[in-house]
């Protein structure tokens, strides 16, 4: 009688079956990791653009003219400012870095009063930054 060696047929299905389960698991949950380390970028700058902005207004009494946070590899950011108020604005650059999830906007004013304008979905928030 000979031996043979190898792998039967149902082995193999099984095996690819099993790995199918794992990626419909992981891809979708390394999706959402990517995406979410991306929002950082944004948060972390309007932060630092906060900071500049009350630097600028304790030297000069005006937001005008105040330093806007440059863009970086996935937002850009826009000022709206006057003597008293200020809006930085943190727009995600549609296609680029966040994929089918492109559609992120954020804001503060100087009253750290931070929100979302837009994120995918449709889903605003008026007092606090959505990352998930």
């Amino acid at each position: 009688m000979k031996m043979q060696k190898g792998f039967t047929l149902i082995e193999i299905m099984i095996v690819v079956a099993i790995i199918a389960i794992l990626a419909k698991i992981a891809i979708p949950a390394y999706t959402s990791y990517l995406v979410r380390g991306k929002l950082v970028d944004a948060q972390s700058a309007l932060t630092s653009g906060r900071v500049a902005m009350e630097q600028y207004y304790q030297d000069n009494r005006t937001y005008v003219n105040g330093t806007c946070p440059a863009s970086t590899a996935y937002f850009s950011y826009t000022c709206t400012t006057t003597a008293t108020t200020y809006t930085i604005t943190a727009d995600n650059i549609a296609g680029v870095g966040l994929g089918a999830a492109s559609s992120y906007e954020y804001n503060i004013d100087q009253s750290n009063t931070k929100s979302t304008t837009a994120f995918p979905g449709g889903q605003t928030s008026s007092n606090t930054w959505i990352s998930k």
